[in-house]
């Protein structure tokens, strides 16, 4: 073989492998872009498709007279959801005098004499109040548990002190308190229990990121800064991009004398 010849093993100027790096760069900028579009898209599909919903549950209630459609030659978004804003104030207001109060009191009566319905009236006015009270703090702290097994750790909300006939029949030797365990990825489903209070060690971490934590399985970390976890991706993928163009490169052939 001499060095002239194209099968002598030396490598010419040209890889075959260079479109490598090309394909690498490319994935890294797509999954950056990703990172940066995926969130606001998702978003504003998620708005845009409430503001729908509540459009079309209050329209049919609106009279035609005073629909904007009516006057204009194209459906004018989110005029539904300004209709109920108004009737959900109205009705506050309505209720925050006697009249208001005493035609509640006559509604709640009349459906605390109806079997099925009372219970989950009752059941939903409870969680709307703790939810919606402006004092309430029942969800807004996070804590953890030793769950499910010793030595492993989870996240939890930390709700109220059990009830008085709940807490008659729990063990005497300590008091206990309710939380809530979030499940992974879809944080509105878990388990609720009752643990021993020394159990629950409390945490500074906001309701908000607790879910963040959760939905990301711990991909998301609180208080971590956005840029370095771009920056990392680029880095790691750029690493990749390097160990496979060194790994595929071939070698030189070795001398013969």
């Amino acid at each position: 073989m001499t060095r002239d010849n194209p099968s002598s093993g030396v490598p010419s100027d040209h890889h075959p492998d260079m479109p490598r790096g090309l394909i690498a760069r490319f994935r890294n900028y797509f999954l950056t872009g990703l990172i940066v579009a995926g969130p606001v898209a998702i978003t504003l599909y998620l708005t845009w498709w409430f503001v729908n919903w509540v459009d079309n549950l209050v329209r049919p209630f609106v009279p035609i007279a005073y629909r904007p459609e009516t006057y204009l030659p194209f459906v004018l978004p989110g005029s539904g959801l300004i209709v109920a804003v108004f009737a959900l104030t109205m009705l506050g207001f309505l209720t925050a005098n006697l009249i208001g109060r005493t035609l509640v009191d006559l509604g709640e009566k009349v459906l605390g004499r109806m079997p099925v319905v009372r219970a989950i009236y009752r059941g939903l006015k409870q969680v709307f109040e703790t939810l919606f009270s402006g004092s309430g703090s029942s969800l807004r702290r996070v804590g953890l548990v030793e769950f499910p097994s010793p030595g492993m750790w989870s996240i939890v909300l930390i709700s109220q002190v059990p009830s008085t006939n709940v807490a008659a029949r729990l063990p005497a030797q300590e008091e206990h308190i309710s939380v809530f365990l979030p499940c992974a990825p879809n944080p509105t489903t878990g388990f609720f229990f009752y643990v021993p209070k020394s159990r629950v060690v409390e945490i500074d971490m906001t309701t908000e990121e607790a879910a963040t934590l959760i939905m990301s399985a711990g991909v998301v970390q609180p208080n971590s800064d956005s840029q370095k976890k771009l920056a990392a991706l680029a880095g790691m993928a750029e690493a990749a991009r390097a160990a496979n163009t060194s790994s595929l490169a071939p070698t030189t052939a070795a001398k013969v004398d």
